[in-house]
């Protein structure tokens, strides 16, 4: 008899796959159309005398595999020898091996009861390769995908992983991508597996339109959504403008939230389409609204349970009254008030149900505040979850409550400022209340999450005074997992150099008493300019020691207390300055000549502060007050009392806006005599000085009393003498002598971006900044004068020996005639000659310098990173600006 064979045979080609448009009203979307399973094709159906209705499996071999048993693949079928067969037996013994996925083509042959089943195996994967990914990596999409090399191709693995790409663009907002799947074949049965990516460009929302709303435009409606069209001012900052559905819905919420705080209890969305613009780019979303009528508050009333909660007082404590608009937010926030109020009292769980009572009538919404009865709750555990370098008693140290106690809310709010303020863990840290063992038991919960406590700053400015500038310091919040502070700084500019070693123990043996101290060096050099080339005016060297204590007075309030010992050498380069064995105040200025010398200031002071704000490190809530007084006479060459006051403010505006207030003033009173009529008593280098970085917009040192010496001096009519006043204020000799008195202030409010400006870390702001320093004896100064000779009364170089300690008016030069030429510049010899100058005396003034402008915080790869741009409205003569400052830095 023939034989008769069942056969399945599959094709494999190089392209393998093509695409296709899958789309839904509300969220549209393209996928990949893949080939269809092989089809099983037959034999004609062989007659009842070709294959009898029942016959017995002689025998079945199997051919054409290579790596697969032959046992193995009979394992995957159903045919024994000896059993009977027909053809619905041999049917699903085809559908068995193509469930397998393991053969591109496979048939059986049937010879009177010898079965032969001859297969082809799919190929062995040798890779998988990724093309045209740019936008996202591979170590994205790879673990999303389950073709591997050594595994086995199959068409739905490979119609799989297409489908698990796009989706991966798709939530990447780029809706037009598509994947182009091929396969390279290799010897030995193996074959390379290509995914061939087009990835598109973003799908945008080009337009968002609504459809139904009467009493509110388009534009006070789409300004509630987070979604966001192309095409705005800052829209290239928000990734709000790609398509999302997730965000389509919460879209939905705020368009119901903003309608029903407005008084539209009936308000609803009825439908919500996106739809695909036939270039696959842009959504056009369509919403159709009703808005419903507007409600009041009709009775509000509340109904307690809880022997503590009086209805009559509470009710006495609404903020909706009959007759206002009725707003869902303001009952939610009621809610909540409510839920804080109980929890004062120690009902953790307070059960508070607002029943609503609408009446389409009177267009009115009655609510009664329904407060049930609950157990008033004790804290039965305090959990601390995922803290791995930080120590448990660190966060435990800043509950307010203790296991055992009465729970309040208060307290557990005040929890979360203090662990907040840390800034060991992530913003915004909350402690969850959960069910304790029994209905008056409550477990705290406190999921952490650590972030880097390690800082490392760098700080880098250019100025006209100082040039170009750098700063580094090395901190560490959180030392050893116990909340120690360690700290190492290094400045260096053309101005300035100093070293600074601290240290802080928050906790002294467990207590809250804080102890800490510094070491450090500085050395300040002032310089000036002459003719474009720096001079070095005074040098400043200070080394000494600080040690401080503090102690809590309340939960708000705490006192510091400090002791510092300074050792200060100020000096002046004598080749320059001094004339003899004296410093000279023709050259150096009468105010450097009375700061030079060496000194010892031993220091005594004390702080109070007061702080109740959210959070110290970014506040959004709150105020600080700081009162702090330094004595300098107990022992040491210095003597003065010195006070200072700070205080902030912090609040909500308008939406996220938060406004951010501080002003701060203090004064130094000299003690042990009164000045001379030459100079301050207050030494130039303890006087407050004011600019960069407090007062934005102006020069660091840039306000304040000030001596600038003009140099450009015309004598080619020594009668008659020409001061240019205009030169550059880098050529002039500045000397900011700063004053006794000051004060400063600033208006910040911090503007939130979307969500991509958000996850770049920016964080813009806008400012105001105010201050003035002022109050210092008026020195004096040099002018013309001193260099008209008093014989003729004409102006003309100084001439002065400084070996000899004389001085003389230059002459003027002669020809070979020996007859006068040229100007009164001539000096004998030995001696050396100073040209005329003029000094002036700016900026004594307690009226307020005022800047405004804006700046961005931006969280780079890089590390932190601060640039300001800021303008001066008001300024006094003398004051020197400064527009641009940037400062990075880095965490670890």
């Amino acid at each position: 008899m023939a034989s008769k064979t069942i056969k399945a045979r599959t094709r494999l080609s190089v392209l393998l796959l093509t695409g296709t448009m899958l789309a839904s009203p509300a969220a549209p979307a393209l996928a990949q159309q893949v080939a269809p399973p092989p089809t099983v094709s037959t034999v004609p159906t062989p007659t009842p005398e070709a294959v009898p209705v029942a016959s017995t499996i002689k025998s079945i071999t199997v051919t054409g595999n290579q790596r697969l048993e032959s046992q193995t693949i009979l394992s995957y079928l159903r045919l024994r020898v000896g059993q009977s067969y027909d053809r619905a037996t041999l049917d699903q013994a085809l559908k068995d091996l193509a469930a397998t996925e393991l053969f591109k083509d496979y048939q059986i042959t049937d010879n009177d009861g010898a079965l032969t089943i001859q297969v082809a195996e799919n190929p062995v994967i040798n890779r998988v390769i990724l093309e045209g990914n740019k936008r996202l990596k591979e170590d994205k999409i790879r673990p999303e995908i389950k073709l591997a090399p050594r595994q086995i191709f199959t068409r739905s693995k490979v119609r799989a992983d297409v489908a698990r790409i796009i989706e991966l663009y798709k939530r990447q907002g780029r809706f037009a991508a598509s994947v182009d799947p091929k396969m390279v074949q290799l010897d030995q049965n193996r074959v390379d597996v290509v995914f061939e990516i087009n990835e598109g460009p973003k799908s945008k929302v080009r337009q968002i339109n609504i459809i139904g709303n009467e009493k509110f435009d388009d534009g006070d409606l789409i300004d509630e959504m987070a979604t966001r069209t192309t095409g705005g001012l800052l829209s290239f900052l928000s990734s709000n403008t790609t398509y999302d559905p997730d965000r389509l819905a919460y879209d939905q919420q705020k368009l119901r939230l903003f309608y029903l705080q407005n008084g539209y209890a009936d308000f609803r969305v009825i439908s919500a389409v996106a739809e695909l613009t036939s270039n696959k780019q842009d959504f056009i979303i369509t919403y159709v609204v009703e808005e419903g009528e507007r409600y009041k508050f009709g009775d509000v009333d509340v109904e307690s349970s809880l022997r503590d909660f009086k209805p009559e007082t509470l009710k006495t404590m609404l903020p909706m009254k009959t007759g206002d608009w009725y707003d869902a937010k303001l009952v939610e926030d009621t809610v909540e008030k409510l839920s804080e109020t109980a929890g004062l009292f120690g009902y953790a769980f307070a059960d508070i149900n607002p029943q609503f009572r609408r009446n389409p009538e009177t267009r009115t919404m009655d609510i009664t505040f329904d407060v049930g009865e609950s157990p008033r709750t004790y804290v039965e555990r305090i959990d601390v979850n995922g803290n791995t370098l930080t120590q448990d008693k660190v966060v435990r140290r800043e509950f307010r409550l203790n296991e055992g106690d009465a729970f309040n809310s208060f307290a557990v709010k005040r929890t979360e400022s203090r662990i907040n303020s840390l800034g060991y863990f992530q913003e915004n840290l909350e402690v969850e209340r959960k069910e304790g063992s029994a209905p008056d038991r409550i477990i705290l919960e406190t999921n952490v999450q650590e972030k880097p406590t390690g800082e490392l700053s760098l700080s880098a400015g250019f100025s006209s005074i100082e040039s170009f500038l750098v700063q580094a310091s090395v901190r560490q919040r959180n030392f050893r997992g116990m909340g120690q502070q360690l700290q190492a700084s290094v400045n260096y500019s053309s101005y300035s150099k100093s070293v600074e070693l601290g240290f802080t123990e928050p906790y002294l043996f467990d207590h809250n008493i804080s102890i800490g101290g510094s070491v450090y060096r500085r050395d300040l050099n002032s310089f000036n300019f002459i003719n474009n080339d720096r001079q070095t005016t005074f040098e400043q060297t200070t080394t000494g020691f600080q040690v401080n204590v503090g102690v809590p007075l309340t939960e708000f309030m705490s006192v510091f207390g400090r002791y510092s010992l300074n050792y200060d050498d100020v000096s002046l380069d004598k080749r320059l300055y001094y004339f003899g064995d004296e410093c000279d105040p023709l050259v150096a200025g009468r105010y450097l000549c009375d700061a030079i010398g060496k000194r010892t200031t031993s220091l005594v002071g004390f702080t109070l502060a007061y702080d109740d704000r959210d959070n110290r490190i970014r506040p959004t809530r709150g105020q600080s007050f700081t009162l702090s007084q330094d004595f300098a006479g107990l022992g040491g060459s210095v003597k003065y009392l010195r006070t200072r006051a700070t205080a902030s403010k912090h609040f909500k505006l308008t939406g996220k806006l938060t406004l951010n207030i501080y002003g701060e003033g203090g004064y130094i009173y000299p003690l042990g005599g009164r000045p001379t009529p030459t100079s301050d008593k207050v030494r130039l280098t303890d006087r407050f000085q004011l600019g960069e970085p407090d007062l934005r917009g102006f020069d660091i040192r840039g306000v304040g009393p000030r001596v600038i010496r003009y140099t450009n001096v015309d004598i080619s009519d020594p009668a008659n003498p020409v001061l240019d006043t205009t030169i550059n204020r880098n050529q002039l000799i500045d000397d900011a002598l700063g004053g006794r008195a000051y004060y400063k202030g600033r208006f910040e409010v911090d503007i939130p971006l979307g969500t991509g400006a958000k996850e770049m870390g920016l964080r813009p702001s806008v400012f105001l900044d105010f201050g003035s320093v002022f109050g210092v004896r008026r020195p004096t100064l040099t002018t013309l004068a001193d260099f008209r000779d008093p014989a003729d009364g004409l102006t003309k170089y100084l001439c002065r020996n400084s070996a000899q300690g004389t001085t003389q008016f230059a002459t003027r030069g002669t020809d070979d005639d020996g007859n006068p030429v040229g100007g009164y510049n001539v000096c004998p010899e030995g001696y050396s000659s100073l040209a005329p100058f003029e000094e002036r005396f700016y900026g004594d003034s307690w009226k307020p310098r005022v800047s405004i402008g804006a700046g961005v915080n931006w969280n780079s790869p890089f590390g932190p990173f601060r640039i300001d741009f800021a303008y001066a409205l008001r300024k006094e003569e003398g004051d020197d600006t400064k527009r641009f400052s940037f400062n990075v830095g880095t965490q670890f």
